[in-house]
């Protein structure tokens, strides 16, 4: 392959549990608020993917693992060999001090890979993760090809993040490389680091089944927040379709993560743009699977075959860390 062919994907992997459970049959639903659970009831989601003991990371290798199997092989420096290995960080890591990304890249076998973690972003790390990829890719012909993973479980016991979403199970795995597809058309990216802080656990003080994660101002995340996302990604589609030389007309399709069904609307009433319907089909079935949601919306979009060559995917991400990010993706 040329090393001045386009940057694109060249294969995903998804990992997602056979057990589901019903919204209601969470263990911790007896014991929310009369808010929390009004908020959980309306969120859109019916039931939730569950891996029971298994750790983000452990999601995070097997959809490694699945789609090296699928590529045939890991020997390093051979075609179609990964040599950079990103893992988007879960919610919480599986060690302090250890190497999560490490792990993964070990049970791999990616021996000639460089390992490291896209960290404090949220669900947006998906997409800072193919941008950087694709710059990485860009920058050097030597590359042949970088592997991106994310593995979702939630932080502590519970699994209702009042008043973001509710958190289910699952990981994928992606390569980028010269010639994949779609291609890479265009991205925007951006943070406000004022918001850090937001949500938070207190993981020192207590033992890790009391971990309970705490917003501190659930009016800042639904209404300034809100406003900032609304102003950052209608400012950052229009800069996207500009980098791209095209306009909204142009765009087959608008993906998204998958958090409340309330959020489609609010960002097809913002940007003019309706959302697919994959993405509500699989908030109702896994519930948010953090970063994965916008891998697993095109991935799943994808193979249902309805778009051509040529046609334009747009993909938003954003997060309760406010990081903010807009891909165009064409097929």
């Amino acid at each position: 392959m040329s090393t001045t062919a386009p940057i694109g994907i060249g294969a995903i992997h998804t990992v997602l549990p056979e057990v589901r459970t019903p919204l209601e049959e969470l263990p911790e639903f007896p014991g929310l608020s009369p808010e929390e659970a009004e908020f959980a009831r309306g969120s859109g989601i019916a039931t939730v993917g569950v891996c029971e003991d298994r750790t983000a990371g452990d999601l995070a290798a097997e959809a490694v693992r699945g789609l090296l199997d699928r590529q045939g092989g890991t020997a390093p420096g051979a075609p179609g060999t990964p040599d950079t290995l990103m893992l988007v960080s879960p919610r919480a890591p599986d060690v302090l001090l250890g190497s999560d990304v490490g792990r993964v890249q070990a049970e791999a076998k990616l021996d000639g890979a460089f390992a490291f973690t896209v960290d404090g972003l949220g669900c947006t790390g998906s997409s800072a993760a193919w941008a950087l990829g694709r710059d990485l890719l860009l920058a050097d012909p030597s590359r042949q090809g970088v592997l991106i993973a994310h593995g979702s479980r939630p932080t502590g016991l519970d699994r209702v993040r009042y008043p973001v979403t509710v958190i289910g199970d699952g990981a994928y795995a992606m390569t980028l490389v010269r010639g994949g597809r779609p291609v890479l058309r265009a991205h925007r990216m951006e943070t406000d680091g004022t918001f850090h802080d937001l949500f938070r656990v207190d993981y020192k003080q207590v033992p890790f089944y009391e971990w309970r994660e705490e917003c501190a101002s659930p009016d800042r995340y639904r209404f300034e927040l809100a406003m900032n996302s609304r102003m950052r990604l209608g400012r950052m589609v229009e800069q996207v379709l500009a980098d791209a030389g095209v306009d909204k007309s142009a765009v087959a399709t608008t993906l998204m993560q998958n958090v409340t069904s309330s959020a489609y609307q609010f960002y097809e009433t913002l940007l003019g743009l309706p959302i697919h319907p994959v993405c509500n089909e699989h908030l109702a079935a896994y519930g948010h699977l953090g970063a994965m949601d916008v891998v697993l919306n095109l991935d799943r979009l994808l193979a249902t075959g309805e778009l051509a060559p040529g046609d334009l995917v747009l993909v938003l991400n954003n997060s309760p860390v406010a990081a903010w990010a807009v891909t165009l993706w064409e097929v």
